[in-house]
């Protein structure tokens, strides 16, 4: 009898605790009306300061998006799309303002907290959701953060070694790093150092990094318009022809890689709470930010193809040689120099936005509350930003980290998927919450099937589309995803957002489209990627179950105070 009793209570005990995770995970946060312009109270009682205007916000997504990418990127994609590597940025560009309209809605409509993509989805659908969209963005900046400072080492030395006194005399361990255990550890110092000034530079302020960042864009902003205007007068149209040698799809190929190289400007949308006027200035400068890298990737695409024959052009360094083989050195070097600057940007944004990441999770008790604390006078975020400083050093200091790119993209991937689904799933909340009919939830219920679909047929089109399979599977594909957009269109009613500054245009088609090719980029990646996706999803429902649901509390924050402006600091 006592041991059914105690099989009775075990049972009992296994359907509580199901039960206790179910009601956790489900919940979502209800955030203030935008219009209302209130802001959190740390754990600290002190809250982040309002410094950034709307030129230092478009700065701030020029900075993270246009990196050396620019100097390389565009000469390694030119090698199979030949100049149709100039469509392969505009299709992707467009693909990206796309993805930015998603964001700027919703930017303009929760402008007073940090949290992005994050705190969306928390808002949209529910908090385990939201916290695996944090694990998988910051399992990417972790590793994008530490191959990057890689690279800047890299560079750093390469330009060092200009001076013929310091030419060969640079020891591995500084540069490339000093290989140990038969590869197994990559040795390295000056990647550590300099992530270690830049967490300090920080750590100091907004307005302090924003200076920086903005001296840095600068920089290399105006280096790649020396470049464009320089090479233009090497251009010869004959290189032009012809124009997609290898067809169509190899432009389109292009378009998947060079998607990547556009992304950062969301990191505008996670600066939401240092922004001065945020509903008005974050959608225009996550639009004029993209929109300023599109312009410099085209131009930079059609002087590369136009100087040199595409078959011609280097695998590392392209954009270097083609105008040293025109004897023009010296721009050269100045790309050598927009290099450096263009990473060092990209690298300050990415560990910027990781610790504003960090700081909304530690509010809403899903971390441990260390990470939710502002210094009461630098006003940062002083914990979570020297900790993304560590796991990026330790990580930049002891491993080749860039052998882990293959399964970099797929937070950013799923981080701009759910964004989309937000815009449609928070319309769909208005209107139910507007109209007195039972039938609402479950037309949100059949909206969210309907945005499903549309992401397993993007998959399933990409999958077909990666491995050459009929092009009848990847129509049905399209077919399927068309079909789920037209019910999502013709059968729910979408409300305007309100109090939003901006407002998605082409809802829900254009979230729809967004979701598409966002998962038919993710079927593009390494198979190991997908691998990655299913194992760190796994690991993150578990660190939500044993600690995440018992902790976080949607209504801790406190909307009572207003936010801080510089003349108020």
């Amino acid at each position: 009898m006592g041991g059914h009793e105690g099989f009775s209570n075990q049972r009992l005990s296994s359907a509580t605790w199901f039960s206790h995770f179910r009601a956790s995970a489900l919940r979502s946060k209800s955030l203030p009306p935008p219009s209302s312009q209130t802001a959190v109270r740390s754990t600290s009682g002190d809250s982040l300061v309002r410094r950034l205007g709307l030129f230092d916000l478009i700065l701030l997504g020029v900075g993270a998006s246009i990196g050396a990418g620019v100097f390389v990127v565009t000469g390694t994609v030119a090698r199979d799309a030949g100049p149709g590597v100039t469509i392969s940025f505009l299709l992707a560009g467009a693909s990206c303002v796309l993805n930015a309209l998603c964001y700027a809605e919703l930017s303009s409509r929760f402008p007073a907290v940090v949290g992005g993509a994050y705190m969306y989805s928390y808002s949209a659908f529910n908090e385990i959701t939201a916290f695996l969209v944090f694990v998988q963005l910051m399992l990417d900046y972790h590793i994008g953060a530490a191959s990057i400072s890689r690279s800047l080492a890299s560079y750093a030395v390469a330009l060092l070694e200009l001076f013929p006194a310091l030419k060969g005399s640079i020891p591995l361990w500084m540069g490339s790093g000093k290989e140990l255990l038969g590869g197994l550890l990559s040795l390295n110092i000056l990647a550590p150092i300099l992530l270690a000034l830049l967490t300090l530079v920080l750590c100091q302020g907004v307005r302090e990094s924003s200076a920086v960042n903005s001296v840095m864009t600068a920089t290399k902003v105006v280096i790649v318009l020396v470049v464009i205007c320089a090479g233009a007068f090497e251009i010869d149209v004959a290189n032009w022809s012809p124009f997609a040698p290898n067809g169509f799809k190899a432009v389109l190929t292009g378009a998947t890689v060079v998607f990547f190289s556009y992304v950062g400007f969301d990191a505008v949308a996670n600066s939401a709470e240092e922004s001065k006027n945020p509903q008005r200035d974050l959608p225009i400068g996550i639009m004029g930010s993209l929109l300023v890298c599109i312009s410099l990737y085209i131009g930079v695409c059609l002087v590369l193809t136009g100087m040199v024959p595409f078959s011609l052009l280097s695998e590392d360094a392209p954009l270097a040689e083609a105008f040293s083989s025109k004897g023009m050195k010296f721009v050269s070097i100045l790309i050598s120099i927009g290099a450096v600057a263009g990473l060092t940007t990209t690298l300050l944004v990415g560990l910027y936005v990781q610790s504003r990441l960090y700081l909304g999770l530690g509010r809403d008790g899903l971390l441990p509350s260390i990470f939710s604390r502002i210094h009461p006078t630098l006003h940062t975020p002083l914990h979570s930003q020297i900790w993304c400083g560590i796991v990026a050093g330790v990580l930049a200091g002891i491993f080749n980290v860039h052998s882990l790119s293959h399964i970099l993209s797929v937070g950013t991937l799923t981080g701009y998927s759910v964004v989309a689904a937000c815009v449609v799933a928070l319309r769909l909340n208005d209107k139910k919450d507007r109209e007195s009919s039972n039938r609402w939830t479950s037309s949100w219920q059949e909206g969210v099937i309907c945005l499903v679909i549309i992401a397993c047929s993007g998959f399933g089109a990409g999958v077909f589309y990666r491995f050459s399979a009929s092009v009848i599977f990847i129509l049905l594909s399209v077919g399927v995803a068309v079909v789920a957009s037209a019910v999502l269109h013709y059968r729910q009613a979408y409300a305007l957002p309100l109090g939003s500054g901006f407002s998605c245009p082409g809802v829900p088609i254009v979230p729809s489209v967004c979701i598409f090719f966002n998962i038919f980029l993710f079927a593009q990646l390494h198979y190991e990627a997908w691998i990655r996706f299913v194992v760190v999803s796994v690991l993150a429902t578990a660190v939500y179950a044993l600690y995440g649901q018992y902790h976080a509390d949607p209504s801790m924050l406190d909307y009572q105070r207003a936010p801080e402006t510089e003349s108020d600091a």
